[in-house]
């Protein structure tokens, strides 16, 4: 399944308020800001507002209480497509980008899909990003990250080695 993102930002700790809106103001965000050992302006973290906007959830995570609170940036990524998918629909999409997303980024503060992905969950899955993705590569294939293609670098070596001989 093709899942295109929509990204809008930066926004600043002083912009959290404005991400309220109920009608629209739910999907996938980015955190950006200073870490010890990676340096200042990195990806720290993938999230998700899923039954609360942006602007609530955010507030949850303390990101106001850091080390330096006024140069933390949001993005926000919103569904985007052609067609209007169900509640159900959206929700399960933005779950498996969420996932792939951070499986393919390992953000630093992440914990969870940064060892793993089962590959029922991400197979076939592809999430495109638009707009102010950032940091973030413009297309992630679910397919990268499970073993559907591990016979081709097994057939590349080989013939490799076949062309040595």
């Amino acid at each position: 399944m093709d899942i295109h993102i929509f990204w809008e930002g930066p926004y600043g700790i002083d912009d959290l308020p404005g991400l309220r809106t109920y009608e629209r103001d739910y999907g996938i965000y980015q955190v950006y800001g200073h870490h010890p050992l990676y340096g200042h302006s990195v990806l720290l973290y993938i999230g998700l507002a899923n039954d609360q906007t942006f602007g609530v959830r955010l507030n949850q995570e303390g990101w106001l209480y850091g080390t330096d609170p006024y140069n933390v940036q949001f993005y926000v990524g919103r569904l985007a497509g052609r067609r209007a998918v169900t509640y159900e629909e959206w929700g399960e999409r933005i779950k498996q980008a969420e996932k792939l997303l951070i499986y393919a980024h390992l953000p630093a503060f992440n914990t969870s899909n940064t060892k793993s992905i089962p590959e029922a969950y991400v197979l076939r899955n592809r999430v495109f990003n638009w707009g102010a993705y950032r940091s973030l590569f413009p297309e992630v294939s679910g397919d990268r990250y499970t073993s559907r293609f591990n016979h081709i670098c097994e057939e590349h070596i080989y013939s490799y080695e076949r062309v040595l001989e």
